[in-house]
Protein backbone atom coordinates (compact mmCIF):
# COMPACT_ATOMS: atom_id res chain seq x y z
CA UNK A 1 0.00 0.00 0.00
CA UNK A 2 1.27 3.59 -1.11
CA UNK A 3 1.87 5.96 2.00
CA UNK A 4 0.95 9.51 1.84
CA UNK A 5 1.84 12.29 4.49
CA UNK A 6 -0.63 14.31 6.24
CA UNK A 7 0.75 17.58 7.23
CA UNK A 8 4.71 18.08 8.44
CA UNK A 9 5.05 16.70 11.63
CA UNK A 10 5.47 12.75 11.17
CA UNK A 11 2.23 11.62 10.20
CA UNK A 12 1.88 8.90 7.61
CA UNK A 13 -1.12 7.07 6.24
CA UNK A 14 -2.08 4.62 3.89
CA UNK A 15 -2.88 6.42 0.62
CA UNK A 16 -6.77 5.38 0.65
CA UNK A 17 -8.17 5.44 4.23
CA UNK A 18 -11.77 3.71 5.17
CA UNK A 19 -14.37 6.20 6.76
CA UNK A 20 -16.42 3.78 9.14
CA UNK A 21 -19.60 6.19 9.63
CA UNK A 22 -21.85 3.82 7.97
CA UNK A 23 -21.20 0.79 9.78
CA UNK A 24 -22.98 2.40 12.86
CA UNK A 25 -25.39 4.62 11.70
CA UNK A 26 -26.53 6.84 8.25
CA UNK A 27 -26.58 4.44 5.36
CA UNK A 28 -29.36 1.97 6.11
CA UNK A 29 -29.44 -1.87 8.07
CA UNK A 30 -26.22 -2.65 9.92
CA UNK A 31 -24.67 -5.97 9.91
CA UNK A 32 -21.84 -5.85 12.86
CA UNK A 33 -20.38 -8.97 11.01
CA UNK A 34 -19.84 -7.75 7.92
CA UNK A 35 -18.52 -4.93 9.22
CA UNK A 36 -15.74 -6.46 11.37
CA UNK A 37 -14.74 -8.72 8.57
CA UNK A 38 -14.42 -5.29 6.25
CA UNK A 39 -12.34 -3.55 8.74
CA UNK A 40 -9.91 -6.87 9.06
CA UNK A 41 -9.96 -7.47 4.95
CA UNK A 42 -9.08 -3.43 5.28
CA UNK A 43 -5.84 -4.27 7.40
CA UNK A 44 -5.23 -7.61 5.39
CA UNK A 45 -5.04 -4.73 1.74
CA UNK A 46 -2.82 -2.44 3.19
CA UNK A 47 -5.71 0.40 4.36
CA UNK A 48 -4.39 1.46 7.82
CA UNK A 49 -6.03 4.75 8.23
CA UNK A 50 -9.60 4.48 9.70
CA UNK A 51 -12.10 7.07 10.43
CA UNK A 52 -14.41 7.50 12.71
CA UNK A 53 -16.01 10.17 15.38
CA UNK A 54 -18.04 9.97 18.85
CA UNK A 55 -21.21 11.16 17.38
CA UNK A 56 -21.63 8.10 14.77
CA UNK A 57 -24.41 5.59 16.40
CA UNK A 58 -23.72 8.38 19.15
CA UNK A 59 -20.65 6.14 20.51
CA UNK A 60 -21.35 2.82 19.05
CA UNK A 61 -19.13 3.45 15.70
CA UNK A 62 -16.01 3.64 18.13
CA UNK A 63 -17.47 0.61 20.62
CA UNK A 64 -17.39 -1.26 17.26
CA UNK A 65 -14.01 -0.32 16.19
CA UNK A 66 -12.41 -1.26 19.97
CA UNK A 67 -14.20 -4.39 19.37
CA UNK A 68 -12.48 -5.24 15.96
CA UNK A 69 -9.06 -3.85 16.31
CA UNK A 70 -8.35 -5.51 19.82
CA UNK A 71 -4.55 -6.68 19.56
CA UNK A 72 -4.55 -4.63 16.76
CA UNK A 73 -4.05 -0.84 17.48
CA UNK A 74 0.01 -1.28 16.20
CA UNK A 75 -1.19 -1.74 12.81
CA UNK A 76 -3.38 1.24 12.59
CA UNK A 77 -3.58 5.19 12.01
CA UNK A 78 -6.75 5.41 13.76
CA UNK A 79 -8.63 9.41 13.41
CA UNK A 80 -11.46 9.74 15.42
CA UNK A 81 -13.17 13.27 16.05
CA UNK A 82 -15.55 15.30 18.96
CA UNK A 83 -17.26 18.46 18.79
CA UNK A 84 -20.74 17.63 17.44
CA UNK A 85 -23.23 16.86 20.46
CA UNK A 86 -25.60 14.56 20.67
CA UNK A 87 -28.25 12.86 23.28
CA UNK A 88 -28.30 9.28 24.10
CA UNK A 89 -31.18 9.15 22.44
CA UNK A 90 -29.40 10.36 19.35
CA UNK A 91 -30.77 14.29 18.90
CA UNK A 92 -28.52 16.71 17.88
CA UNK A 93 -27.46 19.36 20.63
CA UNK A 94 -25.08 21.32 19.30
CA UNK A 95 -21.41 22.04 19.07
CA UNK A 96 -18.99 22.15 21.74
CA UNK A 97 -15.26 22.96 21.40
CA UNK A 98 -14.86 24.29 24.86
CA UNK A 99 -11.23 23.11 26.54
CA UNK A 100 -13.26 21.22 29.38
CA UNK A 101 -15.52 19.20 27.36
CA UNK A 102 -12.69 18.60 24.74
CA UNK A 103 -10.71 16.76 27.52
CA UNK A 104 -13.62 14.87 28.49
CA UNK A 105 -14.57 13.65 25.14
CA UNK A 106 -10.81 12.60 24.42
CA UNK A 107 -11.28 10.37 27.88
CA UNK A 108 -14.58 9.20 26.78
CA UNK A 109 -13.66 8.09 23.03
CA UNK A 110 -9.97 6.39 24.44
CA UNK A 111 -12.50 4.54 27.10
CA UNK A 112 -14.76 3.34 24.29
CA UNK A 113 -11.96 2.19 22.02
CA UNK A 114 -10.31 0.72 24.60
CA UNK A 115 -6.96 2.37 23.68
CA UNK A 116 -4.67 4.69 25.12
CA UNK A 117 -4.28 7.01 22.44
CA UNK A 118 -5.74 8.34 19.26
CA UNK A 119 -3.40 9.38 16.23
CA UNK A 120 -5.30 12.11 14.67
CA UNK A 121 -8.05 13.74 16.98
CA UNK A 122 -10.09 16.11 15.31
CA UNK A 123 -12.46 18.90 15.89
CA UNK A 124 -15.70 17.60 14.02
CA UNK A 125 -16.89 20.72 13.38
CA UNK A 126 -16.09 24.40 14.68
CA UNK A 127 -18.07 25.60 17.87
CA UNK A 128 -18.75 29.59 17.05
CA UNK A 129 -19.11 30.07 20.69
CA UNK A 130 -15.60 29.12 21.39
CA UNK A 131 -12.42 30.99 20.25
CA UNK A 132 -10.52 28.38 18.13
CA UNK A 133 -7.25 29.36 19.99
CA UNK A 134 -9.25 27.77 23.17
CA UNK A 135 -9.68 24.43 21.59
CA UNK A 136 -6.66 23.91 19.85
CA UNK A 137 -4.90 24.20 23.05
CA UNK A 138 -6.54 21.91 24.85
CA UNK A 139 -5.92 19.40 21.81
CA UNK A 140 -2.38 20.70 22.49
CA UNK A 141 -2.02 19.55 25.81
CA UNK A 142 -3.68 16.55 24.95
CA UNK A 143 -0.36 16.27 22.78
CA UNK A 144 1.65 16.62 25.27
CA UNK A 145 0.18 14.47 27.78
CA UNK A 146 0.39 11.50 24.95
CA UNK A 147 -3.63 10.75 24.76
CA UNK A 148 -3.55 12.32 21.22
CA UNK A 149 -0.34 12.24 18.87
CA UNK A 150 -1.51 14.64 15.85
CA UNK A 151 -4.06 17.41 15.84
CA UNK A 152 -6.96 17.62 13.06
CA UNK A 153 -10.07 20.23 12.04
CA UNK A 154 -12.84 19.22 10.08
CA UNK A 155 -14.80 21.19 7.34
CA UNK A 156 -13.31 24.82 9.26
CA UNK A 157 -12.25 27.95 7.16
CA UNK A 158 -9.03 29.24 5.97
CA UNK A 159 -9.23 31.51 8.58
CA UNK A 160 -9.74 29.52 11.30
CA UNK A 161 -6.58 27.09 9.73
CA UNK A 162 -4.38 29.65 10.36
CA UNK A 163 -5.38 30.83 14.14
CA UNK A 164 -5.34 27.50 15.38
CA UNK A 165 -2.35 26.12 13.16
CA UNK A 166 -0.72 29.09 15.57
CA UNK A 167 -1.22 27.72 18.35
CA UNK A 168 -0.11 23.88 17.55
CA UNK A 169 0.52 22.76 14.51
CA UNK A 170 -2.81 21.06 12.84
CA UNK A 171 -1.78 17.78 11.00
CA UNK A 172 -4.68 17.65 8.70
CA UNK A 173 -7.80 19.46 7.68
CA UNK A 174 -10.77 16.76 6.68
CA UNK A 175 -13.13 18.11 4.61
CA UNK A 176 -15.84 17.09 2.24
CA UNK A 177 -14.13 16.86 -1.68
CA UNK A 178 -15.13 15.01 -4.71
CA UNK A 179 -16.10 15.45 -8.52
CA UNK A 180 -19.47 17.06 -7.02
CA UNK A 181 -17.32 18.89 -4.42
CA UNK A 182 -14.78 21.14 -5.28
CA UNK A 183 -14.91 24.20 -3.16
CA UNK A 184 -12.27 23.47 -1.45
CA UNK A 185 -10.14 24.46 -4.22
CA UNK A 186 -11.04 28.21 -4.02
CA UNK A 187 -9.16 28.97 -0.66
CA UNK A 188 -8.67 25.85 1.90
CA UNK A 189 -6.75 23.67 -0.70
CA UNK A 190 -3.96 26.50 -1.05
CA UNK A 191 -3.99 26.80 2.12
CA UNK A 192 -3.07 23.58 3.42
CA UNK A 193 -0.52 23.60 0.92
CA UNK A 194 0.39 26.92 2.07
CA UNK A 195 0.74 25.79 5.98
CA UNK A 196 1.82 21.90 5.02
CA UNK A 197 -1.37 20.51 6.48
CA UNK A 198 -2.50 17.50 4.89
CA UNK A 199 -6.02 17.24 3.22
CA UNK A 200 -8.60 13.93 3.86
CA UNK A 201 -11.35 14.18 1.63
CA UNK A 202 -14.34 12.57 2.78
CA UNK A 203 -17.34 11.45 0.41
CA UNK A 204 -15.10 11.05 -2.42
CA UNK A 205 -17.67 8.92 -4.11
CA UNK A 206 -20.62 11.77 -3.35
CA UNK A 207 -22.25 9.74 -0.75
CA UNK A 208 -22.24 7.39 -3.47
CA UNK A 209 -23.59 8.96 -6.07
CA UNK A 210 -20.64 9.04 -8.11
CA UNK A 211 -20.41 5.33 -8.65
CA UNK A 212 -23.87 5.11 -11.04
CA UNK A 213 -25.45 2.77 -8.67
CA UNK A 214 -28.47 4.94 -7.87
CA UNK A 215 -31.28 5.81 -10.50
CA UNK A 216 -33.92 6.98 -8.28
CA UNK A 217 -34.64 7.77 -4.32
CA UNK A 218 -36.24 4.18 -4.40
CA UNK A 219 -33.10 2.68 -4.40
CA UNK A 220 -31.90 4.27 -0.64
CA UNK A 221 -33.24 1.84 2.14
CA UNK A 222 -35.13 3.45 5.03
CA UNK A 223 -33.21 5.05 7.31
CA UNK A 224 -30.75 5.94 4.60
CA UNK A 225 -29.41 9.65 5.04
CA UNK A 226 -29.68 10.78 1.67
CA UNK A 227 -33.25 10.60 1.26
CA UNK A 228 -33.37 13.65 3.19
CA UNK A 229 -29.85 15.05 1.35
CA UNK A 230 -30.61 18.23 -0.97
CA UNK A 231 -28.61 16.33 -3.64
CA UNK A 232 -30.79 13.78 -4.07
CA UNK A 233 -34.21 15.32 -4.09
CA UNK A 234 -36.51 15.87 -7.00
CA UNK A 235 -35.01 17.99 -9.91
CA UNK A 236 -31.54 18.22 -7.86
CA UNK A 237 -31.54 14.48 -8.31
CA UNK A 238 -32.65 14.64 -12.05
CA UNK A 239 -29.81 17.09 -12.92
CA UNK A 240 -27.18 15.02 -11.03
CA UNK A 241 -27.46 11.83 -12.77
CA UNK A 242 -26.29 13.26 -15.62
CA UNK A 243 -23.14 13.68 -13.65
CA UNK A 244 -23.32 10.80 -12.56
CA UNK A 245 -23.55 9.19 -15.96
CA UNK A 246 -20.54 10.99 -17.01
CA UNK A 247 -18.52 9.48 -14.54
CA UNK A 248 -19.40 5.87 -15.76
CA UNK A 249 -18.95 6.66 -19.41
CA UNK A 250 -15.32 8.19 -18.50
CA UNK A 251 -14.54 5.34 -16.35
CA UNK A 252 -15.71 2.45 -18.99
CA UNK A 253 -13.15 4.02 -21.54
CA UNK A 254 -10.53 4.03 -18.71
CA UNK A 255 -11.43 0.49 -18.21
CA UNK A 256 -12.31 0.46 -14.25
CA UNK A 257 -15.61 1.40 -12.57
CA UNK A 258 -17.17 3.99 -12.01
CA UNK A 259 -15.85 4.11 -7.78
CA UNK A 260 -12.18 3.64 -9.30
CA UNK A 261 -12.35 6.30 -11.52
CA UNK A 262 -13.59 9.16 -8.58
CA UNK A 263 -11.65 8.07 -6.47
CA UNK A 264 -8.33 8.21 -8.88
CA UNK A 265 -9.07 11.91 -9.73
CA UNK A 266 -9.19 12.38 -5.96
CA UNK A 267 -6.08 11.25 -5.75
CA UNK A 268 -4.37 12.44 -8.28
CA UNK A 269 -4.93 16.32 -7.09
CA UNK A 270 -2.26 16.07 -5.20
CA UNK A 271 -0.15 14.10 -2.87
CA UNK A 272 -0.98 15.59 0.56
CA UNK A 273 -4.61 14.39 -0.21
CA UNK A 274 -6.06 11.10 1.13
CA UNK A 275 -9.73 9.95 0.51
CA UNK A 276 -11.47 8.34 2.76
CA UNK A 277 -14.18 6.51 1.06
CA UNK A 278 -16.91 4.61 3.05
CA UNK A 279 -18.06 1.48 3.19
CA UNK A 280 -19.70 -1.51 5.35
CA UNK A 281 -18.81 -4.44 2.80
CA UNK A 282 -15.92 -6.26 1.85
CA UNK A 283 -16.14 -5.96 -2.24
CA UNK A 284 -16.61 -2.19 -2.36
CA UNK A 285 -13.71 -1.61 -0.14
CA UNK A 286 -11.64 -4.08 -2.38
CA UNK A 287 -13.18 -1.91 -5.50
CA UNK A 288 -11.54 0.68 -4.47
CA UNK A 289 -8.02 0.03 -3.26
CA UNK A 290 -8.27 -0.83 -6.85
CA UNK A 291 -8.76 3.19 -7.41
CA UNK A 292 -4.72 3.41 -6.85
CA UNK A 293 -3.85 1.19 -10.08
CA UNK A 294 -5.65 3.95 -12.32
CA UNK A 295 -3.70 6.33 -13.65
CA UNK A 296 -4.96 9.62 -14.85
CA UNK A 297 -3.03 11.62 -17.99
CA UNK A 298 -3.31 15.49 -18.26
CA UNK A 299 -5.72 15.00 -20.95
CA UNK A 300 -8.04 12.66 -19.09
CA UNK A 301 -7.61 15.40 -16.10
CA UNK A 302 -8.61 18.30 -18.92
CA UNK A 303 -11.69 16.14 -20.24
CA UNK A 304 -12.68 15.48 -16.54
CA UNK A 305 -12.59 19.56 -15.73
CA UNK A 306 -14.92 20.25 -18.42
CA UNK A 307 -17.65 17.91 -16.87
CA UNK A 308 -17.10 18.48 -13.82
CA UNK A 309 -16.73 22.43 -13.38
CA UNK A 310 -16.60 24.20 -9.81
CA UNK A 311 -20.49 23.92 -8.14
CA UNK A 312 -21.60 20.97 -10.85
CA UNK A 313 -23.71 19.20 -8.47
CA UNK A 314 -27.24 20.98 -8.02
CA UNK A 315 -28.61 21.16 -4.21
CA UNK A 316 -26.04 22.27 -0.97
CA UNK A 317 -24.37 19.40 0.65
CA UNK A 318 -25.96 19.03 3.66
CA UNK A 319 -29.60 20.10 4.87
CA UNK A 320 -29.75 23.97 5.94
CA UNK A 321 -29.53 23.50 9.74
CA UNK A 322 -26.09 20.85 8.58
CA UNK A 323 -24.83 23.61 6.11
CA UNK A 324 -25.01 26.33 9.11
CA UNK A 325 -22.64 24.20 11.60
CA UNK A 326 -19.98 24.55 8.70
CA UNK A 327 -18.10 27.03 9.30
CA UNK A 328 -16.64 27.55 5.69
CA UNK A 329 -20.97 27.57 5.10
CA UNK A 330 -19.36 26.04 1.54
Amino acid sequence: MQQRPLGTQGLSVSAIGLGCMGMSEFYGPLNERESIATLHRALELGVTFLDTADMYGVGENERLLGKALSGKWDRVVLATKFGVVRSPEGIFMGVNGRPEYVRAACEASLKRLGTDRIDLYYQHRVDPETPIEETVGALSDLVREGKIRYVGLSEASANTLRRAHRVHPVSALQSEYSLWSREVEKEILPTCRELGIGFVAYSPLGRGFLTGKFQSSSDFPEGDYRKSSPRFQGENFTRNLELGRHVVELAKAKGCTAAQLALAWVLARGKEIVPIPGTKKQHYLEDNVRALEVSLSGEDLLRIDRLFPMNAASGKRYPEASMKMLDSNA
